[in-house]
């Protein structure tokens, strides 16, 4: 019983961080602000829901494979982050910066 609720806590908690990066994904006014807001939250969601289904799991096989998947999703998502950064930043995309009155 204790279980089954601290694994819908934590797959309820890596919606809603999933949530809040589709959120930043959309609202934030350029590249490089958007890809900071998808690399933190969908990573802390990714770990969230993995750690609630790995409790859910039948063995600890399983469980260790899904946790596995978290530091593979980490390492690529930084990649990816940092290949796009580095493409934006080439063809000359700047930094949003606020408007003076």
């Amino acid at each position: 019983m204790l279980l089954d609720l601290l694994s819908a806590l934590l797959l309820l908690a890596g919606a809603a961080f999933f949530f809040a990066g589709t959120v930043g994904l959309l609202r934030f006014p350029d590249i490089y602000t958007r890809l900071h807001a998808l690399a933190k939250a969908d990573n802390l969601g990714l770990g969230c829901v993995l750690a609630g289904l790995a409790l859910q799991a039948d063995s600890l096989a399983v469980a260790l494979k899904l946790l596995a998947i978290w530091p593979l999703a980490l390492i690529a998502s930084a990649a990816v982050g940092y290949s796009i950064a580095r493409r934006a930043e080439r063809l000359g995309v700047s930094p949003w910066q606020e408007r003076q009155p």
